[in-house]
């Protein structure tokens, strides 16, 4: 016989006793009684239905199908696969208990949550926070773990794993000794480049009421760390030596005695069910800030954790991607004439000049620059990566051609192993191994090394931008416009590029009058592949004219491609029906392709063709 007087329904381990029924029950008169728990009326009645069958002993009932029936009134063939209410009012309600367990219930004797993923509610008792008998208001006190003992079963409860968890409660810890004085807590670190790129990241500050929205800053700032951490072109300093620092310590100050260039700062303030994070980033030398920003969100449409991720990915990438804030404000400062302490770091700069561009002019140069970076520093993996794509681009882009040394596309192989040897989580050297491997006819290999290194860094524009293209080229079109997409939205100041190989990606879908729009968005007017792409898309259209100019600028630039051309297409992994579709428009345009080309070929003689 089954009674109810003492229940323990899931949970997390708790050394406490688990609460009873009649404490479940008061619980919930409780939670539906607070202004703090905003709710429609059917989220009410899917409470205590769950609580009701729980606390009876039938919690193998709750399913989908039962809580649309009992609940929602829906028909006996109702199919909860295609009809979503029960999914969605289970995440409603999983949110609001979340918020009022981080406001108006932290002191509640009893947290009720739902688990992800089903509909059975666990109960657990929240301790009571510990009293100074000599104090009219004691504050929550954190044990050895540096976690208040109260919040402990429910931030379990929520769904937080332990690497989040982790996180989250990293702040509860001290700062550390007093900044200043005559001996500084830290020291300058011995192992920072000279002249490159160094962030140190402050603790966010928590600006608002509820003490358990301290727990949130401090896990926005370890979330924040390790993604700016994923970007090898700049030196960020560690979890420690942030965590030594107080909130109100001065950037010139932290300049000096740590020569970080640059300081990233910011603050949480939650109220009602509104959370708004404000960051900026100071140049340290100078106090001055160079970007700021706010991220507002809504604590009853996404839970707190993926509100974390969301905006520490849009501050990393923001700050520190390729052509982000950093690297813009480094170019700006370097200028044209770096100080000897910053040519190789400068080097590096030029890189993304380059790739704005395109050109032959800024190849020559930008090739020179490396090759003596990585003569002065061979151990720099970074300027071995970029080397590699400039040694590719000798092959692919016809870019200053060296004769009598090895061949473009072994040498950049060369480069980007190298890059990889000396640091095999640098997403750029992963980028460079894959497009070298790519254009040495093996898509397959590539094309798994670009996964890798977009699981590394899904935020790196420069890489979404190149994979997206390997991607396109190997057949996969929808998925690569995507990615490229991404990159776009991302970083629409290096929009050129990425218009450009969408508009490609647009002609090989057969969308031709997109493609058209983005190809006159790019205006990469020195980049001769830039007028074979708007030339084929002119012809397919019907505007000769149009076709006929790009053709012209094309056969200037590159004379004999064409002369190569079943080669040229090989080496990018063409499909042989995105091939013939490619020569297709060439004709129309005009080019001066083979009667016959190795695709078209290869199509009739395919048995599917007859």
């Amino acid at each position: 016989m089954h009674d109810d007087s003492d229940i323990a329904v899931g949970g997390p381990p708790n050394a406490q006793s688990p609460p009873s029924a009649d404490g479940v029950r008061a619980q919930v008169e409780r939670l539906l009684a607070s202004p703090d728990f905003d709710v429609p009326a059917r989220a009410r009645k899917f409470l205590r239905y769950i609580i009701e069958e729980t606390l009876a002993g039938r919690a193998d009932r709750i399913k989908g199908y039962s809580v649309g029936l009992e609940v929602f009134g829906r028909d006996p063939d109702f199919d909860a696969q295609s009809d979503p209410v029960v999914r969605i009012e289970a995440g409603r309600l999983r949110r609001a208990l979340e918020r009022y367990y981080l406001s108006a219930g932290l002191s509640d004797p009893v947290v009720i949550t739902i688990p992800k993923g089903a509909y059975v509610p666990h109960f657990a008792v929240q301790t009571p926070l510990p009293m100074d008998p000599s104090a009219p208001a004691a504050q929550p006190v954190a044990d050895a773990t540096g976690l208040v003992p109260s919040a402990r079963p429910w931030l379990l409860g929520l769904g937080i794993g332990a690497a989040a968890m982790a996180a989250a409660l990293a702040g509860f810890a001290q700062w550390g000794r007093p900044f200043g004085g005559e001996q500084p807590v830290y020291q300058r670190s011995a192992s920072l480049p000279p002249g490159g790129a160094t962030l140190i990241v402050m603790p966010f500050v928590d600006l608002g009421e509820p003490p358990a929205a301290k727990i949130y800053a401090d896990g926005l700032t370890e979330e924040v760390l390790s993604q700016l951490a994923r970007f090898k072109e700049i030196t960020v300093l560690g979890r420690e030596t942030s965590r030594s620092l107080p909130p109100d310590a001065d950037a010139v100050r932290i300049h000096r005695d740590l020569g970080v260039r640059y300081v990233l700062e910011g603050s949480v303030r939650a109220a009602s069910n509104r959370l708004r994070v404000t960051s900026r980033l100071l140049d340290a030398g100078m106090g001055t800030v160079l970007w700021s920003r706010s991220y507002d969100d809504d604590m009853r449409v996404r839970d707190l954790l993926t509100i974390q991720d969301s905006v520490a990915r849009q501050v990393a990438t923001a700050v520190a991607q390729p052509y982000g804030i950093i690297h813009r404000a480094d170019e700006t400062r370097t200028g044209s004439r770096a100080p000897d302490d910053l040519e190789a770091y400068h080097c590096t700069l030029r890189f993304y000049a380059y790739r704005a561009g395109l050109s032959e002019e800024g190849h020559a140069d930008t090739r020179t620059c490396l090759e003596w970076a990585v003569a002065r520093h061979p151990g720099y993996a970074t300027a071995w990566a970029m080397l590699s794509i400039l040694y590719l681009d000798e092959d692919r882009f016809a870019f200053n051609p060296r004769t009598g040394a090895a061949a473009p596309s072994q040498r950049a192989l060369d480069a980007a192993r190298r890059a990889i040897r000396l640091d095999p989580e640098n997403v750029r050297a992963l980028q460079a191994l894959m497009m070298a491997l790519f254009f040495a006819q093996q898509p397959a290999e590539a094309l798994a090394i670009g996964e890798r290194a977009l699981a590394l860094n899904p935020n790196d524009t420069e890489l979404l931008g190149e994979f997206g293209s390997r991607v396109g080229l190997a057949g996969d079109w929808k998925r690569g416009s995507e990615l490229l997409e991404q990159a776009l939205a991302r970083n629409p100041g290096h929009s050129g590029f990425y218009s450009g190989t969408l508009a490609l990606h647009a002609y090989m879908q057969r969308n031709y009058a997109r493609a058209r729009i983005l190809i006159r968005q790019a205006g990469q007017e020195k980049f001769p592949l830039y007028h074979l792409v708007a030339s084929v898309i002119h012809a397919q259209l019907g505007s000769q004219s149009e076709a006929a100019e790009a053709r012209d600028r094309f056969l200037q630039m590159r004379p004999t491609l064409f002369e190569h051309w079943d080669e040229e297409i090989a080496k990018r992994n063409f499909r042989p029906e995105d091939a013939a579709h490619l020569a297709e428009g060439a004709r129309k345009a005009g080019f001066p392709l083979p009667a016959r080309t190795a695709a078209e070929a290869a199509l009739q003689a395919s048995p599917s063709q007859h």
